[in-house]
């Protein structure tokens, strides 16, 4: 499949999942290509199958998909908000006290 300008993250998406990417559509029930669900679920990153394997029509898949979540957006909203919740609690989760690189410490 030629992926045009999209080649090149098709690729690097690959590499992070460790598996190729489905082709984007499949035949429609009048043999028009229609939005294939293992192609969305495979950009969300969800493993393969998370949603293609429930014997689920077509369409209620597309919806399940787009009502999900993305697990790396998720992941990364959470360890904002964790960060966040942090300063305004003035937690620090650093344990090591060593200054940071560059800096020297001077014996008293």
């Amino acid at each position: 499949m030629n992926w045009g300008v999209y080649e090149a993250a098709i690729r690097r998406w690959e590499a992070v999942l460790g598996r190729p990417t489905p082709h984007p559509t499949q035949p429609g029930n009048h043999g028009r290509p229609v939005l294939a669900p293992a192609f969305v679920e495979h950009l969300m990153g969800l493993p393969e199958g998370w949603v293609t394997d429930l014997s689920l029509p077509r369409t209620a898949q597309l919806r399940a998909l787009g009502n999900g979540v993305v697990p790396q957006q998720a992941a990364y909203a959470v360890a904002l908000l964790l960060a966040d919740l942090a300063e305004l609690l003035d937690i620090t989760t650093d344990t090591d006290h060593r200054p940071p690189a560059g800096q020297e410490v001077t014996a008293a």
